[in-house]
């Protein structure tokens, strides 16, 4: 298995609540309260560790709340390649309904200082001696600028690193224009950065195709209408199994992590994909995002089809 660095950003403890539902107004009883190191690119090496590579991790973490991160990366048993900066790491409120509904409160987290990001650049360019691919997941921390994101894809580019992005806004823009590896955006965040509709598979190789982009793998996340995946050598849908839907936290990391692990391991492309909406189906079906046992897992990547995409796929 590979060697693989996942750079988290923007990290975040998680604080789950179960409730049977959500009353606005009233006093309501938690059933249950989960903590996690979170953090998209966090959540992807944990995938990713479960599926049976060696992980690498860095990014930002705050001194004063660390505990519950080291605990983690020990665990998991992570190089932790972390610049830990002054203040907490954020924590996100997650309520979690019966009916599947989430309602995310999430925080703004810790100011990283210009010492901070030069600590961290000279980390990184360390750390790409041992790897070939990166995971660049979540949102930027406060300080941490768009150029500051450019200039560390730039880093990984000159050390001919294939690095797969999943983020939005102004930084997925600004991913596109880099022309990573790999991006992993969903349909809402396509349709907020650009302001046009991208449901159609059509509409989203306009889309790319107007911003004259050279990215080898765009992978589209949509939600129960699937995953289309736009790569060289053909366009492909998923259509994922039906599944009861009891989070949808860590959906889109276990898709982009099923993703980088197939196409490191060399599976053929048909069943990369579906071996990724397989891993993101089952992430839906519980609260947290482990890897299902081999039977499971088999089991819905039976139930997850697979079709050619082309230009007259105008509804797809």
């Amino acid at each position: 298995m590979a060697k693989i660095l996942t750079i988290t950003l923007n990290p975040a403890i998680d604080v789950t609540l179960e409730l049977d539902e959500l009353r606005l107004g009233e006093v309501n009883r938690q059933q249950q309260v989960q903590y996690h190191a979170a953090g998209k690119g966090l959540n992807v090496a944990q995938v990713l560790h479960d599926l049976g590579h060696d992980l690498i991790v860095s990014g930002f973490l705050g001194k004063q709340n660390r505990a519950l991160f080291d605990q983690h990366f020990q665990a998991m048993q992570f190089d932790n390649q972390f610049v830990y900066v002054e203040g907490e790491t954020r924590q996100n409120i997650k309520i979690a309904e019966q009916s599947g509904r989430m309602t995310d409160i999430n925080a703004k987290g810790f100011l990283v200082s210009e010492h901070d990001k030069q600590a961290f650049f000279a980390r990184i360019q360390a750390c790409c001696q041992d790897i070939d691919y990166v995971v660049i997941a979540g949102s930027l921390a406060q300080g941490f600028s768009i150029d500051d994101f450019k200039f560390l894809i730039s880093i990984l580019h000159n050390q001919q690193k294939h690095v797969a992005i999943d983020s939005s806004g102004q930084a997925l823009v600004a991913a596109i224009e880099m022309n990573p590896w790999m991006i992993k955006p969903n349909t809402d965040e396509l349709q907020e950065s650009f302001g046009e509709s991208v449901e159609k598979f059509s509409q989203q190789t306009a889309l790319f195709q107007r911003l004259n982009c050279h990215i080898e793998h765009i992978v589209i996340s949509m939600g129960e209408a699937g995953v289309n995946w736009i790569n060289p050598a053909l366009a492909l849908h998923a259509s994922p199994p039906k599944v009861t839907v009891k989070s949808t936290v860590g959906a889109g990391d276990s898709l982009l992590a099923g993703m980088v692990h197939g196409l490191v391991s060399e599976m053929t492309l048909e069943q990369t994909l579906k071996t990724a909406t397989a891993i993101a189906s089952h992430a839906v079906s519980q609260i947290g995002f482990r890897v299902p046992e081999h039977e499971r897992l088999e089991a819905l990547k039976q139930q997850t089809m697979i079709n050619t995409l082309d230009k007259s796929d105008a509804n797809n």
